[in-house]
């Protein structure tokens, strides 16, 4: 073994006799560090506007407004836009796979099947449209009288069943199988919502300051949660534990509350943490983790919360308002999108390790 000497600046030296062989490089022998990978270079299509990013889509001509990934093909994303349009594509393989038709104002949400089968999209144009995992349509779902917008989309974890929030009233819900039609009435604005993961259950924020808790299989009310000391302003967000017994959601009231679905009592509040509207929240999914959620503000904030004790783990201070954020798979990081009022674009970071 090569003996070796650490200075006390941290340089590390080596003796002369330890020394096999020199070999001297001419300027031109030296990679080019600004070259980029051919190989991968082909793959991601590369120009001079995607700064750290490997590929960029550029079918849309205005702006986008919803995206959504397979969960069953790491490759398949679509995208819906001001264009009043959607598009399937493929990272990294060139032109998109299929447009998605047939709206005719903004695409505003999208999400896939849990079985990667089937994606839906939703517009301001009161339809959701309904296509398979190659871009072929399938069906439109429509509501019996059109109002407002769509803004809200999600699937049933095990069956073909759609669930549309609307930015005028309520919520509906198909059943793609059987073709029945449910509404869930009751809202001032539906904002966020989704089924529990045991999919015996929907719970729905609102504009209207409360939380709406309905059996999936028929429908029925549960649990209306609202009033002190719950949410004083609208509802942002909402995420479901993996238990499918708690709700946390986030409001205009710069607050986080957990609510005991099975109970629909408030059972905590997350504090301190920020100062401006709570704009999105997810859950932590790794399974050697302590329990612990992570929140995005309008008060530039991203906060890590230990839930075991309802308070900040870590206070992230970041550049602009926080837009979006995901955990990254089971893993400790979270990722960040957060928009630039003087440049109208989104920047994505991936987190501390915490």
């Amino acid at each position: 073994m090569m003996d070796c000497e650490i200075a006390d600046d941290g340089e590390v030296y080596i003796d002369d006799a330890d020394i096999i062989t020199e070999t001297t490089l001419d300027d031109e022998d030296l990679p080019d560090g600004s070259d980029e990978d051919d190989e991968y270079d082909e793959q991601a299509d590369f120009d001079e506007d995607l700064g750290d990013s490997i590929y960029k889509f550029t079918g849309h001509t205005s702006g986008v407004f919803a995206l959504a990934c397979s969960p069953t093909n790491p490759l398949l994303v679509a995208t819906g836009g001001g264009d009043d349009r959607g598009f399937l594509w493929k990272i990294g393989q060139g032109d998109w796979v299929a447009e998605l038709g047939g709206h005719k104002e903004t695409v505003t949400s999208l999400a896939f099947s849990s079985d990667g089968q089937f994606l839906a999209s939703g517009g301001l144009d009161s339809v959701v449209n309904v296509w398979d995992a190659s871009g072929n349509f399938k069906c439109k779902l429509e509501v019996p009288v059109p109002t407002g917008g769509f803004e809200l989309i999600s699937w049933h974890p095990t069956d073909h069943v759609v669930l549309a929030g609307s930015n005028d009233f309520s919520a509906r819900m198909w059943g793609l199988n059987t073709g029945a039609f449910t509404e869930l009435s009751g809202h001032r604005g539906s904002t966020c919502g989704d089924f529990t993961p045991d999919g015996k259950t929907i719970c729905i924020g609102s504009s209207d300051s409360t939380l709406r808790i309905w059996t999936s299989e028929t429908g029925d009310p549960i649990y209306v949660v609202g009033g002190h000391p719950y949410h004083s302003k609208g509802l942002t967000c909402l995420a479901i534990t993996s238990d499918s017994r708690c709700a946390l959601t986030g409001s205009e009231d710069a607050s986080v509350k957990i609510v005991n679905i099975k109970t629909g009592k408030v059972v905590g509040t997350l504090s301190p943490g920020h100062s401006k509207t709570v704009n999105c929240i997810g859950l932590s999914r790794s399974p050697s983790f302590f329990p612990c959620a992570a929140t995005g503000g309008e008060d530039e904030r991203l906060v890590i919360w230990d839930l075991e004790r309802s308070s900040p783990r870590s206070i992230c201070n970041l550049e602009s308002e926080v837009t979006c954020l995901t955990w990254i798979g089971t893993s400790r990081y979270v990722a960040a999108g957060w928009g630039y009022s003087d440049m109208g674009r989104s920047v994505w970071r991936q987190g501390e390790d915490i």
